[in-house]
């Protein structure tokens, strides 16, 4: 999963099978890391959080929720917050710092990069696009963008949209060269913090390994790419002429009123309110690092090395009101896994898509 060094991956939860279309269940259980090290949701509350009209919540006054937030800071991250929501019920806890210097304390509301939740927002936008017939997950990668995925044995004729979302594409994953972890998630990021890449380079980048896998039509064969993602921005915009920011707005930012949530693009800065991000540097993808091991304050970056893999901001909110586990007054999940990975055991970090109500 694309996790920026400076931040943990958002735990993406299924929906229950057989569960009602439409039924009004808690609309959050998202944990948001502020002034961390690793970046995002990384955490769920736990079943008797899971509402105020929970008997047993109420006893414990979310004890265990505060019990994890405390363990995640006491492992090394400067702080984090969660934040539960039910109707007009609102909960939130807060552990550790959202600022080294100053010391503020972690906010609900803070902002921060949501690392490969990004990918359910670029999912969503292609399924749609398949349902109003302007492409078919059955697409070659090449019927869209010829000659991209070429080289050392990637043949993107083989390949359809659906395995790049379902990670059946056996595409080697950019984040994974060690040139770009050298530079992106070891100390050269220092320099290198404001460079821009390309889509393209970095599909180029990942072209220069061989694939993890040749795909096969029966898709039984899993690998989570970076790269997969990136190449799915690029047939949104071939198949739309529009970024694919501009339609993740449009479609969904806009109509759900997600107002804390944004495609950055190359801008270096989180808009406020927001804590800081710190890393390790330790040239690994969200490596722990060594005991008293310095570290980097790394908040501004130009996120086009993540792009559409995992650029986007948000706050715990806006993700509780499209919460893979919930279903909101204008928003309905759906799970679409079936259709992706018919013949595969779906690993744990799936994900469920977005679908604004008609």
């Amino acid at each position: 999963m694309y996790e920026f060094p400076h931040a943990a991956n958002g735990s993406r939860t299924s929906t229950e099978s057989g569960r009602p279309r439409g039924e009004r269940r808690l609309r959050a259980a998202a944990v948001g890391m502020v002034a961390t090290v690793v970046m995002s949701a990384g955490l769920a509350l736990p079943a008797s959080a899971a509402g105020t009209a929970d008997a047993s919540a109420a006893r414990d006054g979310h004890a265990a929720t505060r019990a994890a937030l405390e363990s995640v800071v006491q492992d090394g991250v400067p702080g984090g917050i969660a934040l539960a929501e039910l109707g007009n019920d609102t909960w939130a806890g807060r552990a550790g710092t959202a600022d080294l210097t100053t010391r503020r304390k972690p906010r609900a509301d803070d902002r921060f990069r949501i690392g490969s939740i990004t990918k359910t927002f670029v999912a969503t936008v292609m399924l749609q696009l398949e349902e109003e017939g302007r492409l078919s997950l059955d697409d070659t990668v090449d019927h869209w963008l010829p000659g991209l995925v070429r080289g050392n044995g990637h043949d993107g004729s083989k390949i359809k949209i659906r395995q790049l979302l379902n990670h059946t594409s056996g595409i080697y994953s950019y984040t994974g060269d060690e040139d770009f972890k050298r530079k992106e998630f070891g100390t050269d990021f220092l320099k290198h913090r404001y460079d821009t890449w390309t889509p393209r380079q970095i599909v180029q980048l990942a072209m220069k390994h061989e694939p993890v896998f040749v795909p096969t039509g029966d898709g039984d064969k899993w690998s989570y790419s970076d790269t997969n993602y990136v190449i799915a921005s690029m047939v949104i915009q071939k198949a739309t002429g529009h970024s694919y920011a501009h339609e993740i707005e449009q479609r969904i930012l806009r109509p759900l009123h997600l107002d804390s949530t944004t495609v950055p693009g190359t801008r270096a800065r989180v808009a406020g309110p927001s804590g800081r991000a710190y890393s390790k540097l330790t040239g690994e993808l969200a490596g722990p690092g060594e005991p008293n091991s310095a570290t980097y304050d790394v908040t501004e970056l130009n996120p086009s090395f993540a792009g559409a893999a995992g650029e986007m901001i948000s706050n715990n909110h806006d993700l509780n009101t499209c919460s893979p586990s919930a279903v909101a007054m204008d928003c309905e999940m759906e799970p679409w896994i079936p259709p992706l990975c018919p013949h595969i055991s779906v690993p744990h970090d799936s994900v469920i898509f977005i679908r604004p109500r008609p």
